[in-house]
């Protein structure tokens, strides 16, 4: 295939297999001024498919820079009315959104921590009912990821200018099974894949899950209700859709109140246009009690206290080490690829899709089954190929799940 028709493959993806648009539906994309030559060719794709309006949101790095080098920790607190109001009509018109992300990972570097957190709790507050629809798969969404120069240069700063953002192309079209015959179908049977995991999982019902690797010796407990899912998605008139492209998780919620111990990341978490790395997270009865990081304490710790909810976890996904995006030995400075080469944890809000019931349940009634809300929703990658993942019953018989960084059974 040509560069063109990976390009051309790509779209298609994303329109036909990621948000899985329908005839008259209403599509939002968030993008940047990066991603322009290939959003022209989504958009294509997406009237093509019979969509009914595209509307584009294009940001820009150095607009976003300049914001924050410029306005006051005041100002960041204020969150545009007319933004919320164009989530709420997607919402209303059964849209569906469709983020192609492009992120610088240092794009933030050196802003001040609380300007962020500011903006980020702004944020989530005044889009409580779009982050509820997107949490409950009220609307189809998904993500996915193409080269910007300063992203692909920060994967591969050693190759020469003109190739890190080639390079950074191949090694997206590998990891969303573009160049391998019949993508769609590749798709296909891996969702499949997946599914019958987080079926097996399902199954077991397990009431505990046990972590164990350097720096690290933590023990989630699950609620009885817990289901485990995989990466394809359904929206309330039944349209599958994948949320993540790549995707090699399966995940649930944990008990809000039950997770004890300690965790430490193994990849670096790009939060906001800035790294976090090399930190370690503290658990008593659910709570995060003690932060530590060599690099970006302060922002962790801001996104720690964005609310209640933000100081305990709301997701736990397993991808084993051996996953083709872990096995390429590339870091990608980007959740999107980085939680599908390791096993990760979320710090924030739950998916009450993962509750047997729990779209049907509003904030409190969630609350009072011990599963966690938040204005957050953030992946950290704990994973590593010396992890070991004991699963507990109910009876407090042990059962291996991982070994050794991959799965057991």
């Amino acid at each position: 295939m040509t560069f063109q028709e990976k390009l051309e493959q790509f779209a298609d993806l994303a329109v036909r297999i990621g948000v899985n648009i329908q005839k008259g539906q209403y599509l939002l994309i968030n993008t940047s001024t990066d991603t322009l030559d290939f959003t022209r060719i989504v958009v294509k794709k997406a009237y093509e498919a019979g969509a009914s309006r595209v509307h584009v949101n294009l940001t820009d790095a150095s607009f976003e820079r300049a914001y924050y080098e410029n306005v006051t920790v005041e100002e960041t607190a204020n969150f545009p009315k007319w933004v919320v109001a164009q989530r709420e009509e997607l919402i209303e018109r059964k849209g569906a959104l469709l983020w192609i992300d492009a992120e610088n990972p240092d794009l933030l570097a050196g802003i001040d921590s609380e300007k962020i957190g500011a903006q980020q709790k702004a944020a989530g507050t005044a889009l409580v009912n779009y982050r509820k629809a997107v949490m409950n798969d009220d609307i189809a969404w998904s993500i996915i990821a193409v080269p910007s120069p300063k992203w692909a240069a920060k994967v591969f700063p050693d190759l020469p200018e003109k190739e890190q953002v080639p390079a950074l192309w191949d090694a997206i079209f590998k990891t969303v099974r573009i160049g391998e015959g019949d993508a769609v179908g590749n798709w296909q049977t891996h969702i499949e894949n997946l599914h019958a995991r987080a079926d097996q999982l399902n199954k077991k019902k397990y009431a505990k899950l046990h972590y164990t690797a350097p720096g690290t010796d933590l023990t989630i407990e699950l609620p009885e209700k817990h289901l485990w899912k995989s990466g394809s998605s359904e929206a309330p008139d039944g349209t599958t859709f994948i949320a993540n492209m790549p995707t090699e998780e399966v995940f649930t919620l944990p008990a809000k109140y039950g997770v004890n111990g300690y965790v430490s990341n193994t990849k670096p978490l790009v939060y906001k246009g800035n790294i976090i790395d090399d930190f370690k997270l503290t658990f008593e009865k659910g709570k995060i009690v003690n932060v530590e990081a060599k690099v970006g304490q302060d922002l962790l710790k801001q996104l720690v206290a964005s609310d209640e909810g933000s100081s305990y976890l709301g997701e736990v996904a397993l991808v084993p080490h051996e996953s083709p995006i872990s096995s390429s030995n590339i870091l990608y400075y980007n959740t999107l690829f980085d939680e599908n080469a390791s096993n990760h944890l979320a710090i924030g809000e739950a998916y009450p899709t993962c509750y047997e019931g729990g779209k049907e349940l509003e904030k409190g009634q969630l609350e009072a089954l011990g599963i966690n809300t938040s204005i957050t929703h953030e992946d950290f990658m704990i994973g590593s190929a010396e992890m070991d993942i004991d699963g507990i019953l109910a009876d407090g018989t042990t059962e291996p799940i991982f070994r050794k960084g991959n799965w057991a059974f």
